[in-house]
């Protein structure tokens, strides 16, 4: 090889190994960075929605599913993911006050009405109700009080006022119909339904079921603000680590799922079991 074919070669494999490089670095700047989001069900059609408007800031939210709500808090204390969407506040101030998680919401979300769905070879309507029919409602401390609300506003018990919205089944002060209660985890309320002759689901696992609030519910819970005062305790929420409250990507992804697109996907995709709860939302004309 002569020196001009070799000060040729160095070139073009230094043109080469260049061109690799530069190649390199902008696969790599081109992909997003992720971030984890612990759920439970799915309902997540939200979630596409969220990364369609954070591709122009470079990121994108991977979800991590889980099969119970006793999980997602646990998995996020212990890093394992980087955020948590699938609990309301109640539930949250409840589970950190039982195993003492560090953790914050940083963003309202939405809420989803409780409604008492009814087994339709028993029951069609409340009214139907009568002595010794069994009636299921979540096994957990908030959602159980909650439901029980919920019958107390459909007449059928009455609770002792002074605990407030997480009454227990022994604050039933009064049976106006002799109902049997029967708790259960609310995963699998809906796989019990034709056991009972209604049970009390919320809109994320009646959505999983394949249950349609619209249809094949006879009460829903009012969460009319006015009306009912525990339904800012109602709202679902992002939720992180308070050490990581000021991540400016997680902020992003909070400001990507408080949008009027966002909102349009929750009204569209799931038929009223979930509402827009972020400030300003009440005001989108869809």
């Amino acid at each position: 090889m002569n020196k001009r074919t070799f000060v040729r070669s160095g070139i073009a494999l230094l043109t080469a190994s260049v061109f690799s490089a530069l190649t390199l670095t902008n696969v790599c700047a081109s992909e997003p960075k992720v971030i984890r989001v612990g759920v439970v069900g799915d309902y997540n059609a939200q979630w596409d929605t969220v990364n369609k408007l954070l591709a122009k800031d470079g990121l994108k939210v991977k979800l991590v599913k889980y099969s119970d709500y006793a999980t997602p808090n646990r998995a996020l204390a212990d890093k394992d993911i980087d955020l948590n969407a699938f609990q309301h506040k109640a539930f949250l101030a409840n589970d950190i006050k039982r195993n003492g998680y560090d953790l914050t919401a940083i963003g309202d979300t939405l809420i989803a009405p409780l409604h008492i769905f009814n087994n339709k070879d028993k029951i069609k309507s409340v009214s139907d109700i009568k002595k010794g029919d069994i009636v299921a409602i979540p096994s957990d401390l908030t959602n159980g009080g909650r439901a029980l609300k919920v019958l107390e506003a459909a007449g059928l018990i009455e609770v002792d006022p002074s605990k407030g919205y997480v009454p227990t089944k022994v604050d039933i002060t009064k049976y106006n119909v002799k109902i049997k209660i029967r708790e259960a985890e609310s995963g699998i309320l809906a796989r019990i339904l034709p056991d009972v002759s209604c049970a009390l689901i919320n809109g994320g696992n009646a959505f999983t079921a394949g249950l349609d609030p619209n249809k094949d519910s006879i009460f829903v819970e009012n969460t009319d603000p006015k009306v009912n005062v525990a339904t800012k305790t109602l709202v679902n929420v992002i939720v992180a680590r308070t050490a990581d409250i000021n991540n400016p990507d997680y902020k992003k992804v909070v400001e990507a799922y408080q949008t009027l697109d966002t909102a349009k996907t929750l009204m569209q995709a799931y038929k009223g079991a979930f509402k827009p709860a972020w400030a300003g939302a009440e005001n989108y004309k869809y």
